[in-house]
């Protein structure tokens, strides 16, 4: 089958999206810059089970350096881009704006401007719901997305109006794909997930910022992988579509399932809530189902059982992973 350009293969979202392409039988490129905004060994864990396929290869390369992009457009000639690289964590994006710019904007435009060189016409952009802040819910893809509240939502918003620029002038066929709250196994530890499990098990306290009543439309990542796939292969000229639970759940909520499935109590320090942060979000999914025939299929106490059993199953090696 065709060659596809997957960046951010390394990452939590990005390598679950590459081994579904894998598993399709695609040809995947994947391109990682490998950075230490968490723990590298988790994504050197991710990649040596992406390394067990036949038909994928990795590059050491950042989206910002557009001339070793072109170097791998040139030799691999990939017929679509799936661009999964980006700066995440809203909080972060307060202390180092500079880096989500560059990143999540100009390297954007660096693959849509290599794609117009090399007559690329298939586009997926992974977007965010921390667009939303503000709006009604449940959220339509619809709705004006104007005042993003952070660098990190505001940077996301930069990229979907460039790719939107290169469909309009060049005809891209582009597909932005609005995630909800992505969790699972091996997931990034800068989340509430990763590290509620963690430090439940290890016994240490667990921080949550607010009282514990904000909710979050839980995405598990094998649902998201599938609905991007399906972005890809949807002819579809520009649209947004979210993927997301569709079921929102209070994190108080999840910490009393991590619990149970641990079999450990919680030890609770609250911190004031962070304005950058939304106090709820839930997705209106009805465009994904008419559009790409998805929903999710992995209910949040299934998808946290499957983590809390990664863990366990793995639980010496992330007692090594830094947070």
């Amino acid at each position: 089958m065709a060659t596809v350009l997957i960046t951010g293969a390394a990452g939590f979202i990005g390598a679950q999206v590459v081994r579904a392409f894998l598993e399709r039988g695609y040809t995947v490129v994947g391109v990682d810059n490998l950075n230490d905004y968490y723990d590298p060994k988790l994504k050197e864990y991710r990649l040596s089970e992406l390394a067990k396929y036949d038909n994928f290869s990795f590059y050491k390369v950042d989206v910002e350096n557009i001339e070793a992009l072109r170097v791998l457009f040139q030799d691999k000639r990939p017929e679509g881009v799936v661009n999964l690289a980006a700066r995440a964590g809203v909080r972060y994006s307060l202390e180092n704006p500079f880096v989500y710019q560059s990143t999540n904007a100009l390297g954007t435009l660096n693959l849509l401007e290599l794609m117009r060189e090399f007559g690329i016409q298939k586009f997926v952009l992974a977007s965010t719901s921390s667009l939303y802040a503000g709006q009604p819910m449940p959220f339509k893809e619809d709705l004006p997305v104007n005042t993003p509240i952070s660098p990190y939502a505001a940077s996301k918003k930069a990229a979907e109006v460039m790719a939107y620029t290169y469909h309009y002038l060049y005809g891209f066929d582009v597909t932005v794909v609005r995630y909800f709250t992505v969790y699972g196994p091996a997931g990034r530890p800068d989340m509430v997930i990763f590290r509620f499990i963690k430090w439940i098990d290890e016994d240490k306290p667990i921080i949550v910022y607010g009282d514990g009543t904000q909710s979050r439309d839980f995405t598990y990542v094998d649902d998201i992988a599938e609905g991007t796939l399906k972005a890809y292969e949807a002819k579809l000229g520009y649209e947004i579509i979210n993927l997301g639970g569709n079921n929102p759940y209070r994190l108080d909520e999840v910490i009393g399932l991590i619990e149970s499935y641990l079999g450990k109590k919680a030890q609770i320090e609250y911190r004031p809530f962070h304005k950058a942060d939304l106090k709820a979000t839930w997705a209106d999914i009805e465009k994904a189902e008419r559009l790409l025939n998805w929903r999710p299929t992995v209910s949040l106490e299934e998808g946290l059982r499957r983590t809390v059993e990664w863990h366990i199953e793995n639980r010496d090696f992330v007692r090594q992973i830094e947070i």
